[in-house]
């Protein structure tokens, strides 16, 4: 049995994300292994650990599986997805949904330097060619394929 939502833009506390750290890092878990992982920074009795993974669920971070009795929590989506919602609900909030206007203040902000924007613009340039070269060799197989298939 599966149980799934869609993740939204609801801030994590700080055990929260201790916990969701943990799942990203190790992959599913039961509330057991995820209350021993954090133990020696984070002591929580059993119930507080089940308490913040359906929060976690209905926050929509975290699905469950049920083995038995027992529930196994995955993240709903990987971490690097996660961010990027989460930056693009910032843009859409306060940012008027430009992500040029975000990335100026940050610049404006010393959050990002100037090696960290070149090292972008040139991944940016990079982007198109392996985009075509992709598209060259999906239509190189296909061609191949159409090739075998004629006697």
């Amino acid at each position: 049995m599966t149980n799934t939502r869609q993740i939204g833009l609801r801030n994590l506390g700080e055990v929260e994300q201790l916990v969701m750290d943990y799942i990203w890092a190790h992959g599913p878990s039961t509330s057991e292994a995820c209350r021993e992982a954090l133990a020696s920074s984070r002591p929580m009795k059993d119930s507080t650990i089940r308490t913040v993974l359906r929060r976690l669920e209905e926050k929509g971070y975290l699905a469950h599986e049920t083995e038995g009795r027992t529930f196994i929590y995955r993240a709903s989506d990987a971490r690097q997805n996660v961010a990027v919602r989460a930056v693009k609900g910032i843009i859409d909030r306060f940012c008027g949904g430009s992500a040029e206007e975000l990335v100026l203040g940050m610049v404006d902000g010393a959050v990002l330097s100037r090696k960290q924007l070149e090292r972008l613009a040139r991944r940016i340039d990079e982007k198109p060619i392996a985009e075509k070269a992709a598209a060259v060799k999906q239509s190189s197989a296909k061609k191949f394929t159409k090739k075998e298939e004629t006697p």
